[in-house]
């Protein structure tokens, strides 16, 4: 049997760097904290625990004092800033570059709405990290959007700033789009005067890999696509294996690989997301490889 990983496949630049940072500090302190799951994926965060890193909620991070807390990669809102000024934390901020920018063009484009008496909308996961730390940029005021039924939150009298969470799907960003667009025209008597402004902000390095993962998917009898349960990308590039291959398989840990898997299947090929490390999809292979020579 062919075995073979993605070379695509991986932690993106800012999960590398945000763990990169959770390891300098554990490896001179005995303890870290850290404002949710530094990366989405259960195998990654036990191993980091192991080394000290203790993964604490909003409220928790509320009532801590003088000590050193670690922002991941999906970044924060303002409040979290603030906090830590009044409670003498030292903030680790391993936000990525990519997500910071675009919480600076929210917050720019929510000021640029308050002088036109318009509304920041955000496509996005309500609850994600990533998307309450975009939706801090307006003082809470962003209208967001993970699904069609909750277009009816827009007020189509009004210009609409439409952004999107970095790890969204390209395809569903621009069919809400085109609804709004729609929708705004419904509501405006001409074409010319419907106001909408769309901002490019999908993450490159996840909506970058569609074609190669479909070319990667369709050359293997069987998919096996390793991500944690709770990651946004993994989800979409999931999506994009099952389409091109309907015997994908999402795993999160070993003991999720079933034998019956691989009957009469010559090549598997193995995907991850951004969020899943190198050596879990290692550790994959050897599995599999081990699983089909007993």
């Amino acid at each position: 049997m062919n075995v073979e990983i993605d070379k695509n496949s991986g932690f993106c630049f800012g999960v590398v760097y945000a763990i990169e940072r959770a390891e300098e500090e554990l490896a001179v302190e005995k303890e870290l904290y850290c404002i949710g799951d530094i990366v989405h994926n259960n195998v990654e965060v036990e191993r980091l625990k192991k080394k000290g890193l203790k993964i604490i909620d909003h409220e928790q991070y509320k009532t801590l004092k003088d000590c050193k807390v670690l922002i991941r990669a999906h970044g924060e809102p303002p409040e979290t800033y603030k906090i830590a000024l009044q409670n003498n934390i030292k903030l680790i901020d391993a936000s990525c570059p990519v997500v910071l920018k675009l919480q600076k063009n929210i917050k720019n484009g929510y000021e640029q709405s308050q002088k036109s008496n318009g509304q920041v909308v955000i496509f996005g996961k309500k609850g994600h990290a990533e998307v309450n730390g975009l939706v801090g940029q307006t003082l809470g005021n962003a209208i967001v959007v993970s699904k069609p039924e909750d277009l009816e939150l827009i007020d189509y009298t009004k210009p609409v700033s439409l952004f999107s969470q970095t790890t969204m799907e390209k395809k569903e960003y621009a069919f809400l789009k085109d609804e709004i667009e729609k929708r705004l025209i419904q509501n405006n008597n001409h074409a010319e005067e419907v106001n909408i402004k769309m901002h490019r902000t999908i993450c490159s390095q996840v909506s970058g890999r569609e074609p190669d993962l479909r070319i990667f998917a369709q050359k293997h009898n069987v998919i096996i696509f390793v991500s944690g349960k709770k990651s946004s990308n993994g989800k979409v590039l999931y999506d994009i294996c099952k389409e091109e291959n309907q015997r994908s398989y999402f795993v999160s840990e070993l003991p999720e690989i079933k034998k019956e898997w691989f009957t009469s299947c010559p090549s598997v090929g193995i995907s991850g997301a951004t969020s899943t490390p190198a050596w879990l999809i290692e550790e994959v292979k050897k599995h599999i490889l081990q699983y089909c020579s007993m």
